[in-house]
């Protein structure tokens, strides 16, 4: 059974920081961009962070470029997200996706039920 698993998500204070995991079974990560998007309360969904299947480019979207870092560890068929200097405006759902990396991100396929971040000021 395919399945995509976030976790990490968490209450935290303005300025803080969080790791969240993208936990995959059932393929492998190592053949597929690995995406990191987040939704909020009334909003559109948002493509944060991707990485292509080498872990060579990573791309950010500008709000959170510079504060977010993405990585991936194929041997745990993991993919992180680290999140720096959180703010308000970062209180989302967040979910990972397969993806393609370019231009806008794009998520296909495969996806988590995501894990909330709350920012509290």
């Amino acid at each position: 059974q395919v399945q995509l698993v976030e976790s990490g998500g968490d209450l935290v204070e303005f300025g803080g920081s969080l790791r969240l995991s993208c936990a995959a079974s059932g393929f492998n990560t190592e053949h597929y961009s690995i995406g990191w998007f987040r939704q909020a309360p009334g909003k559109e969904r948002e493509g944060v962070s991707c990485i292509d299947p080498q872990g060579a480019d990573m791309i950010y979207s500008d709000s959170v470029k510079g504060r977010f870092t993405i990585s991936r560890d194929d041997a745990k068929n993991v993919v992180y997200l680290q999140m720096n200097n959180l703010k308000g405006e970062d209180t989302a759902k967040y979910f990972c996706a397969t993806a393609l990396c370019a231009g806008p991100i794009f998520g296909y396929q495969y996806w988590g039920q995501g894990t909330q971040v709350t920012v509290s000021s």
